[in-house]
């Protein structure tokens, strides 16, 4: 079995054909028989778990196993205590309310790379950090529910799955990994 981490580039798509011709994980990685586990949009960084390990893969990507997920994301104003609260309760989205969720407000991460295109920059509107680590997967929920509490996503880098993290890896490195040891781990929590 094989598992590799992925730091996914922003403007990449998470699959590797596009019959659009857009940039795909072909452009990186040489890996046939590896799949992704679980999504990342296009306009969203960060690591990617690729695996030709099916079990895996769907314990990754299904809710009910509870592997916790970690972003960084940068919003659009102010991070207060009561989006926090809010965040940590659970927020009504269209498609019912989300499970609680860790939030803490954060400073720029140190290790960050520049994005490229850049985030837009208005001198009279803040901008602030988040650390947000959900147990669930619901499509582009982490950009809907910054929204939900007045703090639109500006940049999104998803940093951790699970045990794993982004740690050492630059846009478009990958490295491999030892998934039995880390599914084993994940299990005891």
């Amino acid at each position: 079995m094989t598992t590799l981490l992925f730091n996914k580039p922003y403007g990449v798509l998470s699959r590797f054909t596009d019959p659009d011709g857009r940039p795909t994980l072909a452009d990186w990685l040489r890996a046939p028989g590896l799949y992704p586990a679980g999504r990342l949009d296009q306009d969203s960084e960060g690591l990617l778990v690729l695996t030709d390990d099916g079990g895996l893969q769907a314990r990754i990507a299904h809710p009910r196993h509870h592997w916790p997920k970690t972003y960084w994301v940068q919003v659009e104003g102010e991070v207060s205590d009561a989006a926090l609260a809010a965040l940590r309760r659970g927020v009504s989205l269209r498609d019912g309310r989300t499970r609680p969720a860790g939030a803490e407000a954060m400073a720029e991460p140190a290790r960050l790379w520049p994005r490229d295109p850049p985030i837009r920059f208005r001198k009279r509107v803040p901008t602030g950090w988040l650390g947000l680590t959900l147990r669930e997967g619901r499509n582009r929920q982490v950009r809907r529910m910054t929204a939900a509490v007045g703090l639109p996503t500006l940049r999104l880098i998803r940093w951790a799955v699970g045990p794993w993290t982004l740690e050492g890896l630059a846009p478009g490195e990958w490295r491999e990994v030892d998934a039995a040891a880390a599914t084993r781990a994940q299990r005891r929590r």
